[in-house]
């Protein structure tokens, strides 16, 4: 419950400094000068598609921390916990996927910088500049969706081992979490990939560099979603958050 209610609170904080930002309190009726001079009184800066992958990643997050939660309850200190409860043994891949994955965040916060250049190289009409920082942003959503793919065929790898060791899905309640997790990131990074590449036809199809820039960025914010969620269940599965856990309840006790 306590990650439940940790991550309620800091969305609770967002919504409450995006409604600090909107100026509900003023009012617009007893001000004085142009409708554009006034501050707060224009058009939403923030375009419709951010908030929506804003709102989409706030219920992804309740969903990983909602699974979280169950795993922290059902391997609960040694007096609690249920006698069916064996530890499972991560797969050593799961090392090599985390460093894929975050290779696979890196190259999308290229493509962000290389998209940024391109447009603003539109603007100033630098047609061989912007060329290259074209060329650029290809090869950089190329490296993220290979990359992105490689974890991805990492895990179903892992799965693999797993299987051939014995774990499977029913095998043990720790088992049963792990491809449940597991699978769900899975899932959300394989959704990802869609949206990479669409995002990657855009760039390949001539799209106008203002799009380009905010379709590039959406991908990299639910990229970095993405390996944030990940490091998480990570260190989840590998036994480190039990043992973090173990030694802040003795701290507190």
């Amino acid at each position: 419950m306590t990650v439940i209610v940790l991550f309620l609170l800091g969305i609770g904080a967002v919504i409450f400094w995006w409604l600090s930002q909107q100026r509900l309190m003023s009012k617009p009726w007893l001000e004085e000068g142009a409708a554009g001079d006034l501050p707060g009184t224009g058009a939403l800066t923030v375009p419709a598609a951010k908030i929506g992958l804003g709102v989409f990643l706030a219920v992804a997050g309740c969903l990983f921390a909602l699974l979280i939660s169950a795993y922290f309850m059902r391997t609960a200190p040694a007096e609690t916990t249920l006698a069916d409860w064996v530890s499972l043994p991560a797969p050593k891949l799961m090392w090599v996927n985390t460093a894929v994955l975050a290779v696979s965040s890196v190259a999308l916060q290229g493509a962000v910088a290389a998209a940024k250049q391109s447009q603003r190289n539109a603007r100033q009409s630098q047609r061989n500049a912007r060329q290259s920082h074209r060329d650029a942003l290809k090869s950089w959503l190329l490296a993220g969706g290979v990359t992105a793919l490689a974890f991805l065929a990492g895990q179903l790898l892992a799965w693999r081992q797993l299987a051939d060791a014995g774990w499977f899905l029913a095998t043990n309640p720790s088992s049963s979490f792990f491809y449940l997790i597991t699978g769900a990131h899975g899932l959300h990074v394989a959704g990802g990939l869609v949206a990479l590449g669409r995002t990657m036809g855009k760039a390949w199809g001539g799209c106008k560099a203002d799009r380009l820039r905010l379709s590039v960025e959406l991908c990299a914010w639910y990229w970095h979603f993405l390996l944030l969620v990940w490091l998480i269940v990570f260190t989840l599965l590998t036994g480190w958050a039990g043992d973090f856990a173990s030694v802040c309840r003795q701290l507190l006790s």
